[in-house]
């Protein structure tokens, strides 16, 4: 990446969405401009998991008004990362599919652990790089991500369903703040993190860092109050600070120097998983980081840029070990269909054939579980695991590659809508027949070409009496396509 490039990440959190500008300079980012906007999604779920209407007005207003600053950027250069209320919406479609055309870039949802590894990397990216062992914990407003990580490497990660906005809705809805709300949501929040205690107790780190959300918010009261030593969170400033909340009685009186207003509302839900945090994992003393969420987006654009440093090339070697997929047939079927891929779209983005390949190694996934629609059980993993670098839309489309490189294609007429797709898919069908012997094929002379949305094969003369097995495969392959929009003519004299 040159010099000088802008970047831009939008975290679609559930108590703010926020855009963070950087320019790339020598390997490392540089911040330009930070917007921040209080939208709070997450107290927009009604008991049924289903965003508001006026929640999701909320965040497209707020999207338009990014979009604006964005409008000159390439889409290579943006990311948009949703986390745990478009997680848990059931509805969340209608607010993505309107929101990526508002904002004018299309808007992942990443799981959990997706979420706390690009946290690590933010947080990571700016601190002085040195062998200490971290532990990273980010209260958000429906989640809390834990991670443990050394240097640029996140080891552990872990998500769970507690959170500033959802706490502060569940204990303190009425705006009291009592000891005995107190009480009741720092148990609650005990009960649900107490499962990392194995792997995140003391022994397994040297410091604590507190990421975005909550601890930027307590350490900036702690901090104004001067009950912040060495600008640190402390138990004695969290004691501290719950003190002066129930002093105040109610968020309406709350007088605090450093407590922002779009924190008032939820400063109570958000104190109670930080003490609890602090109680289970017997922390004495938590950093507050400078980094978070957005930064780590920004820096997975760079890596994302190199097929030698995309996170996803090495998921994907795992998943291939993990489900003992035979690594020639799946380097063999994804060559090969990048080979045809290649005579059907003469420009194409490379991340367009890297998403290929991959679909190319994974393409027998399933065979582990069942040999008996494998392709099924293939898609069943893909959309249902969690795989460090991609977001949940990736692993959809990676799954429905799967899912139709073998059987009618009828079954994705969705999918088929997208050229790029019926691109991919056709590529990897024509390779996963043309590999059938677990050979290289005999590509000499093989050609396929499109022209509408009519694909066409064709062959040297004397290529099919050679592989007659391989020239059934291709004929039988033109009734697979019947009754989709798109036609395959094969020719072999």
């Amino acid at each position: 990446m040159q010099n000088g490039t802008h970047l831009a990440a939008i975290d679609l959190g559930s108590n703010s969405f926020r855009l963070e500008i950087g320019r790339y300079e020598f390997g490392r980012i540089q911040r330009v401009e930070y917007l921040k906007e209080t939208v709070r999604q997450g107290s927009g779920l009604d008991e049924e998991h289903n965003l508001s209407a006026q929640a999701m007005q909320r965040g497209w207003d707020c999207l338009a008004r990014f979009a604006e600053r964005l409008a000159n950027f390439p889409r290579a250069q943006v990311r948009a990362v949703a986390t745990q209320t478009l997680r848990e919406a059931r509805n969340s479609n209608v607010f993505l599919q309107r929101g990526s055309e508002v904002l004018g870039h299309p808007i992942d949802v990443v799981s959990g652990l997706e979420e706390a590894r690009l946290i690590y990397q933010g947080v990571a990216r700016l601190l002085p790089q040195s062998a200490e062992r971290r532990l990273v914990v980010d209260i958000g407003g429906r989640s809390t991500e834990l991670i443990l990580g050394q240097r640029f490497s996140a080891q552990a990660v872990a998500s769970f369903h507690v959170g500033s906005v959802a706490w502060s809705t569940r204990y303190f809805n009425d705006g009291q703040l009592t000891a005995a709300a107190f009480a009741a949501a720092e148990i609650a929040a005990k009960a649900i993190l107490d499962q990392a205690l194995e792997t995140y107790h003391p022994h397994c780190w040297d410091i604590a860092y507190g990421s975005s959300g909550t601890a930027g918010a307590v350490g900036d009261i702690l901090a104004a109050a001067d009950q912040s030593p060495n600008g640190t969170i402390t138990r004695n400033g969290l004691d501290w600070l719950r003190e002066r909340l129930l002093r105040a009685q109610s968020v309406d009186r709350i007088r605090l120097e450093g407590l922002k207003d779009d924190r008032r509302a939820v400063i109570g839900g958000g104190l109670s998983v930080l003490r609890a945090v602090f109680d289970l994992l017997d922390i004495q003393e938590m950093h507050v980081a400078q980094g978070a969420l957005r930064q780590g987006a920004l820096y997975d654009l760079l890596d994302r840029e190199q097929p030698e440093t995309d996170l996803r090339t090495a998921t994907v070697q795992g998943l291939v070990q993990s489900f003992a997929v035979d690594p020639s047939h799946a380097d063999r079927v994804a060559g090969t269909a990048c080979s045809l891929f290649i005579q059907l779209s003469a420009t194409h983005p490379e991340s367009v054939l890297r998403k290929l390949k991959w679909a190319g190694r994974l393409h027998e996934i399933g065979c582990r579980i069942s040999h008996s629609d494998y392709h099924r059980h293939g898609a069943y993993i893909l959309e249902n695991t969690d795989a460090a670098g991609f977001a949940k839309h990736e692993l959809y489309r990676l799954g429905s590659l799967v899912l139709g490189h073998k059987g009618k294609v009828r079954k994705l007429q969705a999918d088929l809508e997208d050229t790029t797709f019926a691109l991919q898919l056709m590529s990897l069908r024509l390779a996963v027949a043309l590999c059938h012997a677990r050979r290289e094929p005999d590509l000499d002379g093989f050609a396929v070409s499109i022209k509408g949305q009519r694909f066409h094969v064709a062959a040297r003369p004397g290529w099919a009496s050679t592989y007659p097995q391989s020239a059934h495969l291709l004929r039988e392959e033109t009734l697979a396509w019947q009754r989709t929009p798109w036609e395959l003519e094969v020719h072999l004299p």
